[in-house]
């Protein structure tokens, strides 16, 4: 499925609601207090919800009930946005118990990132633009100034890029525009097959992930390849892969994770960038996912060509 018809959230203004919600693996509540200590610091409220702190193994308790946290915050008339306390792992074992339509129809912000991926990929296919921002676990520890900016900019529904951000490197130069979409390596990876898969044709592709070995950087990137996916983006700009090349096996050989990207991308001639500020390092930069952006690839420049939010 898919659909043209854009869902942009209500900038999230001073005052407004988060609820606050974990979809994937467990935060403590020292850090989930922490992380949302900067939200209330600006004038945000926040709500959490009854499950939010429950811990499950390597998940953030059932998944009814991670599920049913997540639908009622979008269904919560007292919160004007949905923000997740951590990725990890989960989000995809909860697609049986949620209506995606009604979520996307709610038409509120929703933030996180990492395993957030797949509900980003699925909210924006039914037509909800979303945001790839930092989540109360990132937000609990000290970042750059430009990151919190960025962060709180793109609440206000600004999507600028700050001055601070470093500059991406050209891997293929040229033009691209399109809708911008993607995420986590390996949830784009795990999206294929499924009701809700990454489609990037004629969008712009962002890429990142975090401690994959080398190896497993250069599979996913193939299966991207082979199941005909990653040629059908308009552009492509890739963060970083982060606490990668530290993970390399040395009986099997290691390639660097960059060289692996060099291998799998630039042969495909398609406007590309490498070492955007995107991802889970520290330097991250918020993203709106769903609106339309022009990459400079040449000049190493993203572009917003429209606004995320709906004022």
């Amino acid at each position: 499925m898919g659909t043209e018809v854009k869902i942009k959230p209500k900038a999230m203004r001073p005052g407004d609601t988060f609820g606050v919600v974990s979809p994937a693996s467990a935060i403590d509540e020292e850090r989930l207090m922490r992380g949302l200590a900067l939200l209330e610091s600006r004038g945000y409220r926040v709500k959490l919800f009854p499950h939010v702190l429950d811990s499950d193994g390597y998940l953030a308790g059932t998944d009814e009930d991670r599920a049913a946290d997540l639908m009622a915050a979008f269904e919560d008339p007292e919160c004007q946005g949905v923000m997740t306390s951590r990725g990890g792992y989960g989000c995809a074992r909860l697609f049986p118990f949620l209506d995606l339509d009604r979520i996307a129809q709610s038409g509120k912000m929703f933030c996180g990132f990492s395993d957030i991926t797949t509900l980003h990929l699925a909210l924006n296919r039914r037509g909800l633009v979303t945001m790839h921002t930092p989540m109360a676990l990132t937000l609990s520890y000290d970042r750059e100034p430009w990151v919190i900016e960025s962060f709180f900019g793109l609440l206000s529904g600004d999507p600028t890029i700050p001055e601070g951000a470093r500059k991406p490197e050209t891997l293929i130069p040229g033009v691209a525009e399109g809708d911008l979409t993607g995420g986590c390596l390996c949830l784009l990876c795990d999206s294929i097959g499924t009701p809700d898969p990454l489609d990037p044709s004629g969008k712009i592709l962002v890429i990142e992930d975090v401690g994959e070995n080398p190896h497993r950087v250069d599979a996913m990137l193939t299966h991207l390849l082979n199941s005909g996916t990653l040629q059908k983006a308009a552009g492509i700009v890739i963060g970083e892969m982060t606490d990668t090349d530290s993970k390399g096996d040395p009986t099997m050989g290691v390639w660097p994770w960059r060289k692996i990207i060099e291998d799998r991308i630039v042969p495909l001639g398609i406007p590309s960038v490498v070492n955007f500020p995107f991802g889970h390092m520290k330097t991250m930069l918020s993203l709106p996912l769903g609106i339309r952006a022009r990459l400079d690839a040449s000049e190493g420049s993203l572009t917003y060509l429209e606004m995320p939010c709906a004022d």
